[in-house]
């Protein structure tokens, strides 16, 4: 089978690699966390999944990323574990059995299901790893389900990365600030070393916004648009990072890297946020 051909970078550095940093679309405990902190905690939003509002926000996003072009120069999707980022993932690249301007979830997972299973074409990969989880904590809405749950939900995702069917990382104890920015940077450099050269993460609030700010301030970063690359990420919201070879042959000793050019992705719509407040401390953002 032929493959997928990659549209040239718009980025013409030579040794880079483009990254499409996701956070995932409107959960149903970010909905509820506009009200009071407390769904966070409760087992009702154990592995939250996507609201409605959330996967209006996916269809938004998979009409841009088809229109942009940017479908056609990505070219394999990682994604934390979880039923949020799962869905945002295949919603938004892997969206081809439902039309762009509805999805509603039971009928997305069951099409998806079936273009697995009649898959006759390389289509775009999508991969699962734990590393681009969100920080754990009390939150149960971090905790994972079992891997073959998730394999039966969603058929054309590569859970192969995982290593444990259960969750064996959520534990209830908080996550600190400097593990979480460790993982972020194993993270970057694990994505160093594969072979793309363009990759769509797709992730969660606070480990985005604690990868981005420890990369920003420790380098040089040239916004593609106006706005604040180190203010939250709102749910669905793409930014892209390019990497340089000098940004990350420094990880995992003492050094951070030295060259990261950063921005964001023009959104097209502009989606609702689900606070009021603009810039937050990554202790407050839900996930």
């Amino acid at each position: 089978m032929d493959k997928i051909a990659a549209a040239p970078s718009p980025y013409p550095f030579v040794s880079h690699k483009v990254l499409h940093l996701v956070r995932h679309a409107q959960g149903v405990h970010n909905l509820e966390s506009e009200k009071s902190r407390d769904p966070l905690t409760s087992f009702e939003y154990v592995d939250a999944e996507l609201s409605s509002q959330g996967w209006q926000q996916v269809c938004d996003q998979r009409r841009y990323v088809c229109a942009s072009g940017l479908l056609e120069r990505i070219e394999v999707v990682i994604t934390s574990p979880m039923s949020r980022t799962l869905q945002t993932a295949v919603g938004i690249f892997r969206g081809e059995g439902q039309p762009v301007d509805r999805f509603d979830a039971t009928p997305f997972e069951e099409e998806n299901v079936k273009n697995a299973e009649t898959s006759t074409f390389n289509r775009l990969p999508i991969i699962s790893y734990e590393l681009c989880r969100e920080r754990m904590g009390k939150n149960e809405c971090d905790k994972r389900r079992s891997i073959s749950l998730y394999r039966s939900r969603f058929p054309d995702v590569d859970f192969s990365l995982i290593e444990s069917e259960d969750d064996v990382l959520w534990t209830g104890e908080k996550e600190s600030h400097e593990a979480v920015v460790a993982r972020g940077m194993k993270f970057i450099k694990w994505l160093w070393g594969r072979k793309e050269k363009e990759i769509a993460v797709v992730s969660h609030g606070v480990f985005l916004q604690q990868a981005m700010t420890e990369l920003i301030k420790s380098n040089k970063c040239y916004p593609l648009m106006k706005g604040d690359p180190l203010s939250r990420f709102k749910n669905c919201e793409i930014r892209s990072v390019a990497l340089f070879y000098e940004s990350v042959k420094g990880l995992g000793s003492d050094s951070l890297p030295t060259t990261t050019h950063c921005g964001r992705i023009p959104y097209g719509l502009e989606l609702p946020r689900d606070s009021a407040k603009e810039n937050i401390s990554v202790e407050e953002v839900s996930n």
